[in-house]
């Protein structure tokens, strides 16, 4: 036992060690703005520790509390994360609800944590809010409006969200207007359909991360990440740590973006 103390004491110092490295390398380098990530992985990171698909997601839950940090800590500015996707309505009726609960709590916990208000971080939801139970939308929107003047920083929560339902929602919206009169269809054009997104204006994500090993994009954000440098790793979204976040953003600094150039 003193033995695996003592190595285990030396892989931590290590692993400190050089995730102060990577930190100082990426502080030298632009870094990305806006990272968008599929949190993937709950359920089988619950079984593999042979514990319910509540508490895997729950574990998933705390995770992102310090994912944020870490992201805020580094000086990434927008943070999109995909926590439920039209297609996972599909699930069990009771995991479903349990989601739902957990969500609408954690958007109450936002309007008490301090550490919102010290960052002055942004909360958005986004998706088909309607297909969402009144309590959890009326959750939001209590943390929507307690953040809505903090400029700092930008967490977008994406829940009942589909890439392709938000395209067809803005082509619809659009065509509304153009039917009232309000806009020719010679008006339509890139900058417009993007003000018709869930995600509205902002920054199209510069990084996306996708954990659990799975190497797809999931009808994620399928607009905004035209030209997103798509970020897999193994592990699952419970698992992640700060290291794998830094090697995440020092594999996308290391890369060129040419835009079709």
């Amino acid at each position: 036992m003193p033995k695996q103390g003592f190595f285990s004491t030396v892989i931590s110092g290590i692993r400190e060690r050089y995730e102060q490295s990577l930190l100082q390398d990426i502080k030298k380098e632009p870094l990305p703005k806006h990272i968008a990530v599929i949190m993937d992985g709950n359920r089988r990171y619950a079984r593999q520790l042979n514990v319910t698909s509540d508490e895997g997601h729950l574990l998933g839950k705390e995770r992102l509390e310090e994912f944020l940090d870490w992201a805020y800590d580094i000086g990434i500015k927008i943070v999109t994360v995909y926590a439920f996707s039209t297609e996972n309505f599909r699930r069990d009726s009771s995991e479903i609800e349990y989601l739902m609960n957990l969500y609408a709590k954690s958007f109450d916990d936002i309007t008490k944590d301090e550490r919102i208000r010290k960052n002055r971080i942004r909360v958005r939801l986004i998706g088909k809010t309607d297909l969402l139970p009144g309590y959890l939308r009326e959750a939001a929107k209590r943390a929507e409006e307690f953040t809505k003047d903090f400029d700092k920083y930008l967490l977008n929560v994406a829940i009942a969200y589909g890439g392709r339902e938000e395209i067809l929602d803005a082509i619809k919206n659009i065509s509304k207007e153009v039917k009232k009169g309000n806009l020719e269809p010679e008006d339509i054009d890139e900058k417009l359909i993007e003000r018709y997104l869930y995600t509205g204006e902002i920054e199209d994500p510069d990084l996306i991360i996708r954990t659990s090993g799975e190497e797809r994009i999931s009808n994620f954000l399928l607009w905004q990440s035209a030209y997103s440098e798509l970020y897999f790793t193994d592990v699952y979204w419970p698992d992640i740590t700060k290291l794998d976040l830094l090697k995440a953003v020092r594999d996308y600094q290391k890369r060129q973006r040419r835009y079709g150039k």
